[in-house]
Formats: structure tokens, sequence, C-alpha cells
């Protein structure tokens, strides 16, 4: 057996930004400032949720775990990009980028299960409205969002205990910007037929269930809304769905284009593209596509500023 076979690894280097000369000069200060909008929107989603006696709702309890979930996804890989851009050095330990793989997919798993169950809210409000208060009482809002966070994290510790086993003999370049399954597969040097039927099959459980039921539930949603009568009824309808169908079609979209990849693969700067789409864009529009649509959460940032205001007057004259 050669050196080759021998060596395992112990540290990885990230090619996404190897074809941008300079990379660290133009990219790290747009990747912080979208990074600074993600924390700061989905934080003050979830603040708001928590002041607002209005916003104590099965809808918006569901939307401050969205918030969360954008907080920690894009926390998982932004600030280890920063500080490669800072270092100018693009590498990852190697116990770092199983941590980074098994967070990621814990909070990318868990996503699309919420987003499923956030969907069934909607479908019970307007479909089942005068049985809504039994069907997302607080119980059964605290075990659907706990059933998934525990969905996520038990996918997640599936694949990482599977891409634990992969040896890399002594390759350690990555063609992506982060950890991920499919990279890791593609530099392995052992059988990966295993990683590949469990990643196709967990897919179909954690991407594709979840995307159907959803389509589904809308379906109802639609239909039922075209029942409506009124022009206001229908209005007032799709508004309660507006924010949360662009929500999904923005996340799934993405993970479409960056999990479903062509057998040839992507170029390397178009999967830099879609890899940055990705792990940013998502997280971040999520919280400005709920305050600028949702007239409840714009009501409720007003309220609050107006109470600050309001102190701070009041500081000023004592």
């Amino acid at each position: 057996m050669g050196v080759r076979n021998q060596t395992q690894v112990v540290e990885f280097v990230f090619l996404g930004f190897s074809s941008i000369p300079n990379s660290h000069l133009y990219l790290f200060l747009p990747f912080l400032a979208v990074y600074l909008v993600t924390v700061l929107g989905n934080l003050m989603i979830f603040t708001l949720i928590q002041l607002d006696s209005s916003l104590q709702t099965p809808m918006y309890y569901f939307l401050s775990h969205l918030s969360c979930l954008d907080i920690c996804t894009s926390s998982v890989t932004v600030p280890k990009i920063l500080v490669n851009f800072l270092y100018q050095r693009q590498t990852i330990t190697y116990n770092q980028c199983m941590a980074q793989m098994f967070f990621l997919m814990t909070f990318t798993g868990t996503e699309c299960a919420l987003l499923a169950v956030m969907a069934y809210d909607r479908y019970a409000a307007i479909c089942k409205p005068l049985h809504y208060s039994h069907l997302m009482n607080s119980k059964v809002c605290a075990i659907s969002a706990f059933a998934t966070w525990l969905w996520g994290l038990l996918n997640a510790a599936l694949h990482t205990a599977l891409s634990s086993k992969l040896r890399f003999c002594g390759v350690n370049q990555i063609h992506h910007i982060f950890c991920d399954i499919p990279p890791l597969m593609k530099i392995s040097c052992n059988d990966v037929h295993i990683n590949q039927l469990v990643t196709h099959i967990a897919s179909l459980f954690v991407g594709v269930a979840p995307f159907l039921f959803t389509i589904l539930s809308y379906v109802f949603i639609l239909r039922s809304i075209l029942k409506i009568h009124s022009t206001t009824g229908k209005q007032k309808a799709f508004s309660t769905c507006a924010s949360h169908l662009t929500v999904v079609i923005v996340y799934f979209g993405n993970a479409l284009i960056n999990y479903n990849r062509p057998s040839a693969g992507y170029s390397l700067e178009t999967d830099t593209l879609v890899s940055t789409m990705f792990c940013i864009i998502p997280p971040m529009l999520n919280p400005l596509i709920y305050s600028l649509r949702n007239k409840e959460v714009k009501g409720a940032l007003k309220k609050v500023l107006e109470s600050q205001r309001k102190d701070y007057i009041l500081s000023r004259k004592q």
C-alpha cells in the first residue's frame, strides 16, 4: 500500500474562491454585511414575536423557530468564510469540517420540516377555521416544533456518522466553500455507494417529502380561497400565506439548485455561486419577506419603536 493510501488528512482546503484573485479584498465586506443583516433581521423578528402579545399565535411561534434556524444556518458557514478571508487561508480542520457539516445538515433538515409544518398551519387556518384552535393548540405547536428539530438532528447524525468513515488518502482539496456531503464523497478514496444510497433515500424523506407536503397543503388552500365569494375575503386569506409561500419558493428553489447537481457537476465558478446563494440568501431574505409583506409584523415593529421613542423622551426630561 502506497503512502497516498496510508495518509488520512487532518485539514481540508476550500477551492471555491480560488478562481477569484484577491477574493479576500473584494468579498470580506459583502459577506460581513450580509451576515449582519441576516443576524439582526432574524433577531428583530424573534424579539418582536416575544414582546408583542398580538404575535403570540401558532404562525408566529413557528416563525420564531424559523428565525432561530436562519441565524444558526448562516452562523455555521459565514463566520468561517470571514475568518478565512482575514487570514487569507481557505482551510478547515477535519474535526471542524465534520462539525460544520453536522450542524449545517441539522439546521437545513429542520428548516425543511418546519416549512412543511408552517404550511399545515396555514392549511388549518384557512381550510379548517372552526377547528383551528384545536388543531394548532399550544401543545401541538410545541410537539411539532420539537419534532422538526429532532428530525433534522437525526438526519444529520446519520450522515455525519457515515461521512466520518470516509477516507481521503491525502487528497484534501474541496471544490466548495463549506463542508458538505457531495464534495466530501467526491474526493474520498474508498467506496461511497452506501453513502450515496443513504443520501438519496434521506433526501426523499428530508427534502422531497416536506416539499410535496407543502405543495399539497397549498393546493387545498388555493381551492378553499377560490371558494370565497368576496374579493376582500380572498385577498385577506391569500395575504396570510403570501410570506410563507415566498419563503418556501426561495428556500426550496435554492436547495434544488444546490443539491440537484448535473452528473458532470458545475464548473468551480458556478459551484461557488450556487453554494453562496444557498448558504446566505434564504436566511437573509426571510426576515425581509416577513417584515415587508406582513402588516402585523410591521405594526409590532412600529409599536416597539414608538415605545422606545417615548421612553427616550421621558428619560431626557428627567
